[in-house]
């Protein structure tokens, strides 16, 4: 291992895992100060969440192309380079983001297909109408965010985070309630909220752009219009990733449908073990956004063996991560679920749950340090098909076959997340291999590099 390395990656890893439990911080408190003002509410919020987040993540991941390029730029001491790729997926962020803000604003006509009520299908429509206009300006914050992380400034993202994380809650308690004299909005008030807390963003993080490590990329320099080779550029690495977070999170949607068919008590525990295993998933995620930057700047600086090696060490700390994890989730099976519930019959179908969320803790945390080692290498194309692989059709038929008692097998809830394991099982092995592959040829380096 490089002297000193663990402590770089630490650095830039903890304000990564910081920034997104604040992020999870804000969907918390929509759903709870929701939940708080009406049921109907709590429902409307919940339902427009289901459209808004999987298509945020699908063209807010097109734009996480920076990172890894914009780290390679660094890593190999042209940081001027970077600035025209940052102009470009600047200008593009706007484009994506009236689209996506067109997009929701009409998401609310799918809802007519199927049997929803109607009074929360109102208030979805509200609160996506109302958080469509914070989306091109918070696609505008992600896309400086990423350059951030790219160059290696991840703390400066978690203050504004941590800021926003206030002044959402702030505004939802105002617009939900109608506080001093503003109107009374209940679920549509969480929509105004969450687009005046993405507006709020992009103003906290533009007077940082004249910052001195920022202004070297030349980011306000020689702006020259539309490029469209370097805009191709961006979306061949970025589209990828984004269509894997896109397609991941449809798989989860689709399996909580399915376990709708085992009634409340399914229901509740699957909402509660997932929200777990998403808290315990931070870590690595984080570790890998985090090696996808050290990677990218070794591969920058043409050092292929230091790339390997940060790659070997993030490796070592997921697995070291998964064991605790495990164990953690394992020994507090029966207490962790009484944070969400006092329901009896909840807490020991959850706690069932985890013993299988424990046990696949190996392979969650082992994929997701790999993948962003695999994103360093702007290496996106061959880990898109292999989640939508192994999601699609490993872990849901497994999980439908072992939930829903085909075959023999009648596993319930536990099965579904069992179905989960195994997908996760063959992402993290196959991209073991395909990391190895990778790391060791100078040939596919440098072929992925010029991307």
């Amino acid at each position: 291992m490089r002297p000193g390395e663990l402590k770089t990656l630490v650095r830039l890893m903890l304000p990564m895992m910081g920034t997104q439990l604040c992020i999870m911080g804000m969907g918390f408190v929509d759903t709870a100060m929701s939940g708080h003002y009406s049921s109907v509410d709590l429902a409307g919020v919940a339902l427009g969440g289901v459209v808004l987040w999987p298509l945020f993540m699908l063209f807010a991941g097109v734009l996480m192309a920076v990172t890894p390029i914009v780290a390679q730029h660094d890593g190999a001491n042209e940081p001027h380079l970077s600035g025209p790729v940052v102009q470009q997926a600047l200008l593009l962020a706007a484009i994506l983001g009236i689209v996506l803000a067109s997009a929701v604003t009409q998401a609310h006509r799918l809802f007519g297909l199927f049997e929803i009520d109607p009074e929360a299908v109102d208030v979805a429509r509200r609160y996506l109408q109302g958080a469509a206009w914070g989306l091109p300006a918070v696609l505008l914050y992600v896309t400086i965010r990423y350059a951030f992380e790219g160059l290696g400034h991840t703390t400066i993202p978690l203050v504004i985070a941590s800021i926003a994380l206030v002044v959402n809650a702030i505004l939802n308690y105002l617009l939900i309630y109608g506080v001093g004299g503003l109107p009374e909005l209940g679920g549509e008030g969480c929509g105004w909220a969450t687009a005046l807390t993405m507006w709020f963003e992009l103003a906290l993080v533009l007077p940082f752009l004249s910052r001195p490590w920022l202004r070297r990329i030349r980011l306000r320099e020689g702006f020259r219009g539309f490029d469209l080779r370097e805009t191709y550029r961006i979306i061949s690495i970025g589209l990828p990733i984004g269509l894997t977070h896109l397609l991941e999170m449809m798989v989860f949607s689709v399996i909580s449908l399915l376990v709708g068919a085992l009634g409340v008590v399914a229901i509740a525990a699957n909402s509660v073990a997932g929200n777990l295993n998403w808290f315990t998933f931070v870590f690595p995620m984080a570790l890998g956004s985090a090696a996808s930057i050290r990677v990218g700047n070794y591969v920058g600086a043409g050092d292929y063996a230091g790339a390997r090696a940060v790659a070997k060490l993030a490796i070592q700390l997921a697995l070291g991560y998964a064991v605790l994890a495990s164990l953690i989730l394992l020994i507090g099976r029966n207490l962790l679920p009484l944070i969400y519930t006092q329901d009896q019959a909840v807490v020991v179908l959850t706690a069932q749950v985890l013993i299988v969320v424990a046990a696949y803790q190996l392979f969650d945390c082992l994929q997701a340090a790999i993948i962003g080692a695999l994103r360093g290498y702007k290496d996106t194309q061959f880990p898109m098909w292999l989640s939508i692989s192994a999601y699609w059709l490993v872990a849901l038929p497994v999980g439908y076959v072992l939930g829903r008692g085909i075959a023999g097998f009648d596993l319930g809830l536990p099965g579904f997340f069992a179905g989960l394991g195994a997908g996760l099982l063959v992402v993290a092995l196959v991209a073991a291999w395909r990391l190895n592959r990778v790391s060791r040829s100078e040939v596919m380096i440098k072929q992925l590099s010029e991307y």
